[in-house]
């Protein structure tokens, strides 16, 4: 068990890496990959359930803790990205499959890197988790309902089937993996340190084979959607920063805001794509996984620098705010 907790802990701290890598490998040798595809659905409910096995108590107790700042974070989530996306997509007159793919992933909920992020950042780390849990149980009606309102001028939407899906791929997994935590506690908390190694695998399969069924069409577009997804991420970071600010957040907790808004969960917005729309609708969810597993570690180094000068030092048992 302690050589699978070491390589969990190893492939967590370079997932950007064998992201990139496998993209790559996908990219030359399509035909190995393209299988994957129709297993893209399980493997997110997977990564759910693991997320599902993470939670305890005291990450709902969180939500209560500090109502505001979890209020501010998740209202900030589900309007700053869907809102630059839709901008994004006017902007630079993104073909329909390619502009629904980027509002797609902007009205996802954020992602459960987020939460690593703002632990190296020296943010709040419990704002953060408590950030993720509700946006992600918000996901079965806010994602259908906001793709909806921003991508059906360029293609149509199936709200209530995307409703059905995100139910069956996001909450009834975590639903079950908060359960079997429950059941079984003692268990559970002994194989958790190796689930990031099973999220890692998992979203660097759905991201290959996302790749592997879109290589003509990055290859044509894909510098277009990554300078895309490269404003989307950076402008989301900015703009959750400044609006945690002007809500007078302490700094641990403007840190998480600002992780929380830029990191999205883009999994399920790559299996969304592929389920509901074109196959490209699919690529700016592979191409932001990657670069918001970039971006994110670079933001919490200088973060972690300037807590030491700026934030007082702070008790290991730190509390929402």
């Amino acid at each position: 068990m302690r050589v699978l907790e070491k390589i969990s802990s190893i492939a967590g701290n370079t997932f950007a890496i064998w992201v990139v890598l496998f993209g790559i490998i996908s990219f030359i040798l399509p035909d190995g990959f393209t299988w994957i595809a129709p297993h893209i659905s399980v493997l997110l409910g997977v990564i759910m359930f693991g997320m599902g096995l993470t939670l305890s108590p005291a990450d709902f107790k969180g939500v209560m803790q500090a109502p505001r700042s979890v209020l501010i974070a998740v209202l900030a989530q589900y309007t700053i990205m869907p809102c630059i996306a839709y901008g994004l997509a006017v902007a630079f007159q993104l073909p329909p499959e390619i502009a629904v793919g980027v509002i797609l992933v902007g009205c996802c909920p954020g992602g459960t890197a987020s939460n690593v992020i703002t632990f190296l950042a020296k943010g709040n780390t419990a704002l953060s988790v408590s950030v993720t849990t509700v946006s992600t149980l918000l996901a079965p009606i806010l994602t259908p309902a906001l793709t909806l309102l921003f991508a059906s001028e360029w293609m149509s939407v199936s709200f209530a089937e995307m409703v059905m899906s995100i139910v069956k791929m996001v909450l009834l997994p975590i639903i079950l993996g908060v359960i079997i935590r429950m059941l079984f506690r003692k268990q559970v908390e002994k194989s958790v340190a190796v689930l990031p190694l099973v999220s890692v695998i998992g979203i660097v399969a759905v991201a290959a084979a996302v790749v592997s069924v879109n290589t003509d069409a990055i290859a044509s577009s894909g510098l277009l959607i990554f300078g895309v997804v490269v404003l989307h991420n950076v402008l989301g970071l900015m703009l959750g920063f400044m609006l945690a600010r002007i809500c007078r957040l302490n700094f641990h907790d403007q840190k998480a805001v600002s992780i929380e808004v830029g990191m999205q969960n883009s999994g399920l917005g790559s299996t969304l794509a592929l389920t509901y729309f074109a196959p490209i609708a699919a690529v700016p969810s592979a191409i932001f996984s990657v670069w918001h597993n970039i971006s994110g570690p670079v933001l919490a180094t200088i973060w972690a620098k300037r807590s030491q000068t700026i934030d007082p030092p702070q008790d290991k048992g730190e509390k929402l705010a």
